[in-house]
């Protein structure tokens, strides 16, 4: 494990300012955290008080938590505490309990509760990646209450299910990983092909966003790459992605897509009004309506899509969450591949991250199917 902690520690190399490391105990065992940012060193506590709640991220599968690293990089950590976490029983410096490991949502649920027990009292903004998208959709679901808001960036299993061409090609590496395997297999879906060279995906999706304020395709030049850059911390990544493959091998836990229409009763975050409440859309109803304590809007959700994802079609997955989260913000963003999504499109994702960044209000309707009729017109309040 010498070659995979010297590489985990290059990439960490390329992160500004100090980085503090936290290891959590859980039920599960050591969880290990970078932390870096605004509010000094350690816990939560420590931040600016009366500024923005603190950023957990959770990286997708094997990419460990120095995957945040173009985030950073690109001013994530100005002015707030950032948390970076390396999944239990995934690469990484996380230490699994004997015996013990997640098997099933709850178990990760039980997890996580575990981990923002560590991390203090108050709410986070909580930040999923990929397989870490999955995992905090169904948090957001089983405590809502504890986040200020959820960001999915890529989210497999969540709005529709992997592409059958991205799991077969995918297998050989999934079965036996091999540092070639695993080269190999992010070339191609980073759009690089097995030439190396930039090619894009059959479908490239047209950048747009929809949510609250906006309903149009983006304006101006999106300022990502098309693939991983292959100098500084993309390199450094990518070599410690190809020594993932010395890492033991655990099953991921997998299950049910979460129940993520729930986020949009406009209550679900606070007050408990269910559906037939007679709180339709349109209606307007946010904080200071009068609706006695705990009253408040829906929790904040913002997802965005890598246009050259090869695990689905970007453009239909979007479309997907704006109809299922009809008050969330929805985007996706041209010339990024699946897996290197934090690195390749770290300017873009941050932009949308800062504090006060994301409108709040009603969602406008979400761009229209590729080749499907247009969504009913909804009034704006």
């Amino acid at each position: 494990m010498t070659a995979f902690r010297d590489a985990y520690d290059a990439v960490l190399d390329h992160w500004p300012g100090p980085v503090d490391a936290l290891d959590l105990p859980t039920p599960y065992g050591l969880t290990h955290i970078n932390s870096t940012g605004g509010g000094g060193g350690g816990g939560r506590g420590e931040g600016e008080e009366g500024g923005p709640p603190p950023l957990v991220l959770l990286p997708g599968g094997g990419a460990t938590s120095t995957v945040w690293g173009g985030c950073l990089a690109a001013g994530l950590g100005r002015g707030r505490r950032v948390y970076a976490v390396d999944l239990v029983g995934d690469p990484g410096l996380s230490v699994p309990a004997d015996g013990v490991r997640t098997r099933t949502v709850a178990d990760l649920m039980r997890w996580l509760d575990a981990v923002l027990d560590g991390l203090g009292d108050g709410p986070v903004e909580l930040v999923g990646h990929s397989y870490g998208a999955w995992i905090a959709a169904h948090y957001a679901v089983h405590a809502p209450g504890r986040l200020s808001r959820l960001v999915l960036l890529d989210p497999t299993q969540v709005f529709a299910g992997f592409r059958p061409g991205y799991l077969l090609r995918a297998l050989p590496m999934l079965a036996r990983p091999t540092p070639e395997r695993i080269r190999s297999f992010l070339a191609w879906e980073s759009g690089k092909g097995e030439s190396g060279r930039g090619e894009p995906s059959p479908w490239e999706s047209v950048p747009w966003e929809s949510g609250p304020g906006t309903s149009r395709p983006t304006d101006g030049p999106v300022p990502v790459p098309v693939a991983i850059t292959v100098d500084g911390i993309g390199a450094a990544w990518l070599r410690l992605q190809e020594a993932t493959a010395g890492f033991p091998a655990v099953r991921p836990v997998s299950g049910p897509r979460p129940a993520i229409g729930r986020l949009r009763d406009p209550y679900a975050h606070g007050a408990g009004l269910g559906p037939g409440a007679g709180l339709g859309p349109g209606a307007g109803l946010g904080p200071g309506a009068g609706l006695g304590p705990g009253a408040g809007p829906a929790l904040p959700v913002l997802a965005l899509f890598a246009g050259r994802a090869r695990c689905h079609r970007a453009d239909r997955v979007a479309a997907a969450a704006a109809a299922a989260l009809p008050g969330a913000v929805v985007g996706v963003l041209p010339g990024v591949g699946h897996h290197a999504l934090p690195l390749a499109g770290a300017a873009a994702i941050t932009a949308r991250l800062r504090p006060g960044a994301t409108p709040s209000g009603t969602a406008l309707p979400a761009p229209p199917p590729p080749n499907g009729p247009p969504p009913p017109s909804r009034p704006r309040p």
